[in-house]
């Protein structure tokens, strides 16, 4: 298995995609009940390549992610060669940006010199879908990148 397998609750969700996955591979219903019952490894076995075959659409689809940490928020566009990110760490153990106080906190004091901000770009290896789970893993989220997009403007405009 590249990825991870599907959280039983993440199966249920794409059932049918799972039904027709299994028609795909030529198993019926019954033959699926018949490989539950006596042959669960198989099973799992085919639960393993739809779970790869769905995280590897998700992240092939996937064009930003975000991670936030009591201090820091790392923010990735997930281009096309490489991945680019803009981070933001406060530099005051008091403030917790992810809490709401926190967050409001930095929204009202980007300017203030306890808020560095550090863009950084990355060449993927060979496996750009690993490059990206690996940030997932580390307890990054997919996103629409509305909060990546507004950084990044407001980056350019503070430097214009």
């Amino acid at each position: 298995m590249k990825y991870q397998r599907l959280s039983k609750e993440q199966l249920e969700e794409l059932h049918v995609e799972f039904i027709n996955f299994l028609s795909t591979q030529t198993i019926t219903a019954e033959e699926w009940d018949d490989l539950k019952l006596n042959k669960p490894e198989v099973a799992e076995e085919e639960i393993d390549i739809f779970s790869d075959l769905v995280w590897e659409k998700v992240l092939t689809n996937a064009k930003y992610v975000e991670h936030f940490s009591k201090d820091q928020i790392h923010l990735f566009t997930l281009a096309e060669d490489q991945m680019q990110l803009i981070a933001i760490k406060v530099n005051n153990k008091s403030i917790d940006i992810t809490t709401k106080e926190g967050y409001q906190w930095l929204q009202d004091n980007l300017l203030n010199d306890e808020v560095v901000f550090y863009n950084a770009s990355k060449e993927y290896s060979e496996d750009k879908n690993g490059d990206k789970f690996a940030l997932i893993q580390q307890g990054a989220n997919i996103t629409n990148g509305e909060l990546y997009r507004y950084f990044a403007k407001w980056i350019q405009d503070k430097e214009a």
